[in-house]
Order: C-alpha cells, then sequence, then structure tokens
C-alpha cells in the first residue's frame, strides 16, 4: 500500500507547483516591467507534467511528475494609454496575454485534482488502519 502514498504525495507536488503558477500568472496580470524595472510585459508560465516511471503501484499505476514550466509564445496585449510611464513611442502599453477565466478555470481543475489525491491518502490510510486492525 505504501507506493499509493507515494503515487499520490506526486500529484500533490505536481499540482503545487502548477498552483503556484496559476497564481504568479493572475497576481502579475496587470504588470508592466520586468525585474530589472524596463517595459516589458509579464510573460505567463505554464506546467506541464509528464509520468513518473520511478513511482509505481502494484497495480501498474505511475505517479507523476512536473515535466517543464514552459513560458507563453502569445504576444503581449498592446492597450492604447498613451499617458502610461510605460508606453512606447505610438502610446501603447504592452501587457500580459493572461486571460483570467482561462486561469481559474486552470486554477479550480488543479485545486480539485489536488483534493482527489488528499482523498486518495486518506482512503488508503483508513484501509492501511483497518488491516492493522484485522490483523493484530
Amino acid at each position: 500500500m505504501f507506493p499509493i502514498f507515494d503515487v499520490s504525495t506526486s500529484g500533490l507536488v505536481a499540482q503545487r507547483t502548477r498552483l503556484n503558477a496559476i497564481s504568479s500568472n493572475i497576481a502579475n496580470i496587470s504588470t508592466t516591467r520586468n525585474e530589472a524595472g524596463q517595459p516589458e510585459a509579464y510573460t505567463p508560465r505554464y506546467v506541464t507534467f509528464q509520468a513518473d516511471a520511478d513511482l509505481r503501484t502494484n497495480g501498474g499505476g505511475m505517479g507523476v511528475k512536473v515535466g517543464s514550466v514552459e513560458y507563453s509564445n502569445e504576444a503581449p496585449l498592446m492597450k492604447y494609454e498613451p499617458g502610461h510611464p510605460d508606453a512606447n513611442a505610438d502610446g501603447y502599453v504592452a501587457y500580459p496575454n493572461v486571460d483570467m477565466t482561462t486561469e481559474f478555470v486552470d486554477a479550480l481543475e488543479a485545486t480539485r485534482a489536488y483534493e482527489a489525491n488528499i482523498g486518495v491518502l486518506e482512503i488508503t490510510k483508513d484501509l492501511t488502519n483497518r488491516s492493522l486492525q484485522i490483523v493484530a
């Protein structure tokens, strides 16, 4: 039963990484400068998962791990704001191309997956306790 704990934990870690990227995207939805203070829109990040063959259950289930954290290739959204300090020569400001609706749906999906993994851990813990009670 112990590999089940490892597989579920790998799912928790992966979904936490995904939620961190989503929260970063939402938090920086209006960021128009980079870390150096230069006018440059924040680049959204997206997490990809891959199967982890090192974590397997007896039934053939596999764990998951973060494959990569990718940066969006989408061009920034240009808004005409000639009075903005980060406006270019034409009066346009580059904003991150972050869709709030997509980010919220992704966050909801990641949260549900996180909760499902916690549920698996709880059920596995209960089954282990019952098995020990029967044996003892």
